[in-house]
């Protein structure tokens, strides 16, 4: 059985540092976040193989507690970066994270993909790590999301378990027409479709 100190200690913030993409960032987690204590090897990948400008607008889709849309804002911080989460839990965490790293041009919001982002809104670069049980039809429904909310040569940067990769790749390729493998590790892929 539990004691209350422990009880007390489970409910604490998870604290930590992380090296991304040549930048150093805090973040606070908890319980019933995605991989709350450390930053996964699929983020990882995926941040180390993005090509990203100062100035620009960039969106994480599926943000957690940020650790790609705030390395997003880190690289591009003459641009303006939404973070979107279906969790409450994430985007509050998101949100103080961005406060705590000092970035004033990134921003959390509460969204179920795209459906709650202001459909005037583009962007130059989407990036995502997409959840292997995210299902064909919210796939679908993201992909075309991403292209339509996409800039004239916007870029769409995923990464997912080697499982779906290409799964990824067709649909990318019927949604954006091209499709390019950026990297396969031993469990995850990034994949780039530019619009």
């Amino acid at each position: 059985m539990l004691t209350p100190d422990h009880l007390a200690t489970l409910r604490r913030d998870l604290e930590f540092s992380a090296q991304l993409a040549g930048r150093t960032l805090n973040f606070c987690s908890t319980w019933g976040l995605f991989s709350p204590r450390d930053i996964d090897d699929g983020t990882r990948l995926l941040l180390d193989h993005l090509d990203i400008a100062p100035t620009d607008d960039c969106l994480d889709l599926g943000c957690g507690y940020g650790p790609i849309g705030l390395t997003l804002a880190a690289l591009a911080p003459q641009g303006r970066t939404l973070l979107v989460d279906k969790d409450f839990v994430a985007v509050e965490y998101a949100n103080r994270n961005a406060q705590r790293n000092r970035l004033t041009n990134a921003e959390a919001q509460l969204s179920n993909g795209f459906d709650q982002i202001d459909r005037e809104r583009r962007f130059d670069l989407i990036a995502s790590n997409v959840p292997a049980k995210v299902g064909k039809e919210l796939l679908a429904l993201l992909l075309h999301d991403a292209h339509a909310r996409l800039r004239p040569g916007g870029r769409l940067y995923l990464v997912t378990i080697n499982g779906l990769r290409q799964y990824m790749k067709r649909n990318l390729t019927d949604v954006f027409g091209n499709y390019d493998k950026l990297k396969q590790g031993a469990h995850y892929t990034v994949a780039l479709a530019k619009r």
